[in-house]
């Protein structure tokens, strides 16, 4: 499948720097707050994964969830993203992102854009998500909403 991506900002995907607040013990950073989210976007768990060198994950998209990433380091990683939803004014866009700890950021990824990372870092990468749905449903005993792309014979998402 053969699609001209334009690069550009994708509709609904919000790129958060994040700040860090550094004293002689360390630093902190707010990843988020309940009051800058809307009541859609509250998660609904938390996990931290780390990536290794050279490592792709993804690409993969939801159908239902919204993702809450937090990309902090050690390492670093190139987040992709493409809008892959029929009706969105931003269809056909793609948008890549040097993240980590060279570039502290959230990134809220809607459903419907399809999204991987790599760690481009000689060291893993750590990555912190808060996504607004429970992983395979209350109790896991539901289906999991994960459309993945990943071994797809002549993908459209191509991680350079």
């Amino acid at each position: 499948m053969s699609i001209i991506w334009t690069e550009g900002t994708i509709r609904e995907v919000e790129i958060r720097p994040l700040k860090k607040w550094a004293d002689s013990r360390g630093w902190l950073s707010e990843l988020f707050r309940s009051d800058e989210l809307p009541p859609e976007q509250f998660p609904a768990m938390c996990y931290v994964s780390e990536t290794l060198p050279g490592v792709t994950r993804g690409p993969h998209e939801h159908v239902d969830q919204t993702d809450f990433f937090a990309f902090i380091g050690p390492g670093d990683l190139k987040l992709y993203l493409w809008d892959h939803r029929p009706a969105s004014p931003t269809k056909n866009y793609r948008m890549v992102i040097p993240v980590g700890i060279s570039n502290p950021t959230a990134v809220i990824v809607p459903p419907g854009v399809v999204h991987a990372y790599r760690c481009v870092s000689e060291v893993p990468a750590l990555v912190l998500n808060a996504p607004n749905r429970l992983y395979a449903g209350k109790g896991k005993k539901e289906n999991v909403d994960e459309i993945r792309h990943e071994n797809v014979t002549d993908s459209p998402f191509i991680i350079d």
